[in-house]
């Protein structure tokens, strides 16, 4: 560029480009596609009680650092901050299920950990902690697993996320200090305030109050609206991606190649600037990060679009959160900026990267939020770069519907108490002003990835039905001394993960509930073979046998699998008793008791079964089993489609 050498330069710039993007998409696509995406939604869902395929493998872990790596420095519109909140999630797990036995990294300690709740602890605590590191922000990384993560939440695991996050701060400013001189590149730039706006004057007057609830309106309009859009593009997306690991890889060339001429072909259209005179930083910039890039214009000049395109996202952001004092932009580059990355942020999310959100939209949104701020200038009495803060939180606002972490992790960022209320106020509006048009970025992600979420209230057409009108049947149940050729046809021809357990009583022909066994515990228990040739109950000799941490839940592709388990026919026509192995205390509601009750049970409880057992006597005694996927509105509305609030 130095030289005029602009075709030679483009070739190099799209060259590296290719490569890094490749480089991304060839370890998403081929060793784990878990990683694809921001990770936000995969985590909340988990946290929610839904375990899909290997989103926390240690594969993905590796995939999600090193795809996070390639893309951000390939020069794609995304951020590190989502991925991290999927790393930190990974690493929890990891620790949660004993480490893993594949990679050969196992300690016994770890153990005590492997159940439920303790994993997803961990897991909430692992959230908190990638936005921590993300954003340099503790607080606002307790307050972002609290209101974005996590479906439950109680007082034990608020200290636990505190502490985890107050030692993310404390690693992080002895990193600092190591690294201090850039002996570690970038890494700790602006040290632990990222993005210190300094403003001598935060007082604000009517005109500056009318232009922050107008930022608010647009916040959430715009918000709104990139939702929309990249849901659509999400669907088109996942058509092309369903083809293959080929197809992924040619797509992400292709936006890599799309992004590229955008960032070199859109600064051509911007005017050269001459360097302020009393500026202690080099202008213009050569051969590093800097805010003063010189791409084709004359010596003593810079260009104010290249000098957005052509630098880190960090120093990005901090370009246009400095005071107008310190930093001029045209308002034609900014709104090409804006228009530039609000377009590329969302065809750029979908494709097969770890890519965060959260980057595109502040950069966006401190673009638009600098450009009122500059037609406000005459009447307003707040600082550019205060507007440009609170754009940057109206998008966010718009997009992701956070409001308590968000206001802190942007305090936090900034390091400005002053702008408090008036951040408040245009989160509260922006959030409100997009919840009229569509659900959260997050949410509608979560929904389009077929994941059975399920909300902390019931919807309201559930009042109009009882529990029993939706338990999913036929029922498969057990005798307390079942058959082994019974539980292996039954493992073989249902994917169900609970069964009923029915005991006859001897004195009457009638039969009694005795509870619930799971699959996992079956099939722990066919693996020993402690048979009978009679229907003989020998609970004690299993009791014996069994440890409490032979059931415990398995890590991601360990447990026991139906495939591995061999019976000859002798063994298949023998008893095995299951009275030790079945939870003989299982939640029950009654058939008539109302849907919508029974769905904030579950949730509240953290179910993963619901019996149904019938109201009046001389019936079997269970009516039916309801699970998460009993409670969601597709399969509710389907089955009473005249209850649709939409039709």
């Amino acid at each position: 560029m130095l030289k005029e050498k602009y075709y030679q330069a483009f070739a190099v710039y799209v060259g590296s480009n290719i490569v890094l993007a490749a480089a991304a998409a060839t370890l998403c696509a081929y060793i784990a596609p878990a990683a694809a995406g921001s990770g936000i939604p995969e985590v909340k869902a988990y946290l929610n009680g839904i375990d899909a395929y290997s989103i926390l493998a240690p594969s993905t872990l590796f995939v999600k650092i090193f795809g996070s790596i390639f893309a951000v420095a390939g020069g794609f519109v995304v951020g590190k901050e989502g991925p991290m909140v999927h790393t930190g999630a990974c690493i929890a797990s990891l620790l949660g299920q004993g480490g893993s036995r594949k990679y050969r990294l196992t300690w016994k300690w770890l153990r005590y950990f492997k159940n439920d709740r303790d994993r997803r602890d961990l897991i909430t605590c692992g959230a908190g902690a990638g936005v921590a590191a993300a954003f340099r922000a503790p607080v606002g990384g307790v307050l972002f697993a609290l209101e974005e993560a996590a479906s439950w939440w109680r007082s034990a695991l608020l200290w636990r996320t505190f502490f985890t996050t107050a030692v993310v701060a404390v690693v992080l400013r002895g990193f600092m200090e190591f690294c201090r001189g850039g002996k570690c590149g970038l890494f700790g730039e602006g040290g632990l305030i990222m993005f210190e706006i300094h403003t001598e004057n935060s007082a604000y007057g009517t005109p500056d109050l009318i232009a922050i609830i107008l930022l608010g309106v647009i916040g959430g309009v715009l918000g709104s609206l990139y939702n929309y859009l990249v849901d659509k593009v999400l669907r088109t997306y996942s058509i092309i991606n369903e083809r293959g690991p080929g197809s992924k890889l040619i797509l992400v060339v292709g936006v890599s190649i799309l992004t590229t001429c955008v960032s070199f072909g859109l600064p051509w259209f911007s005017q050269c600037l001459p360097c302020p005179s009393d500026l202690d930083d080099q202008c213009p910039t050569v051969g590093r990060s800097g805010n003063y890039k010189n791409f084709q214009c004359p010596p003593g000049h810079y260009n104010d679009l290249a000098s957005l395109f052509f630098n880190t996202n960090d120093d990005a952001i901090r370009s246009l959160l400095t005071s107008a004092s310190d930093k001029h932009f045209q308002l034609s580059s900014l709104f090409i900026f804006f228009g530039a990355i609000y377009c590329l942020g969302i065809i750029t999310y979908g494709i097969a990267v770890p890519s965060g959100l959260f980057i595109p939209v502040i950069l966006a949104g401190a673009s638009y939020g600098r450009i009122i701020g500059r037609l406000f200038g005459s009447v307003a009495t707040l600082d550019v770069s205060l507007y440009a803060l609170l754009g940057a939180a109206s998008f966010l606002g718009g997009t992701m519907r956070m409001t308590v972490s968000l206001c802190v992790i942007l305090l936090e960022l900034t390091n400005n108490l002053l702008m408090l209320p008036l951040l408040m106020l245009v989160l509260l509006i922006s959030k409100s002003v997009a919840d009229i048009f569509n659900k959260g970025v997050y949410d509608q992600i979560v929904k389009m990835k077929g994941l059975p979420f399920m909300e902390a209230h019931a919807e309201p057409f559930m009042r109009q039905l009882v529990a029993g009108g939706v338990a999913s049947g036929p029922l498969i149940t057990f005798s307390g001394i079942e058959k082994v050729d019974n539980i292996i046809h039954a493992l073989k021809t249902t994917n169900h993960n609970g069964f009923p357990v029915i005991d006859e009583l001897p004195s009457s022909d009638s039969s009694e509930l005795c509870g619930l066994v799971l699959r996992s515990h079956l099939l722990v228990l066919l693996k020993e073979k402690k048979f009978t040739k009679k229907k003989v109950s020998i609970r004690s000799e299993i009791l014996r046998h069994f440890k409490a941490h032979d059931f415990a839940k398995a890590g991601s592709g360990k447990g026991v699998k139906l495939e591995d388990l061999n019976f000859n026919e002798e063994e298949m026509e023998m008893f095995v008793d299951l009275h030790p192995v079945t939870n003989t205390s299982p939640y029950t509601v009654v058939e008539s008791m109302s849907l919508a009750k029974a769905a904030i049970l579950f949730h509240a409880l953290g179910l993963r079964h619901l019996l149904v057992v019938p109201k009046t006597p001389g019936r079997p005694p269970i009516a039916g089993i309801l699970t998460r996927h009993d409670f969601m509105p597709e399969h509710i509305l389907g089955l009473y489609p005249h209850l649709n609030p939409h039709k």
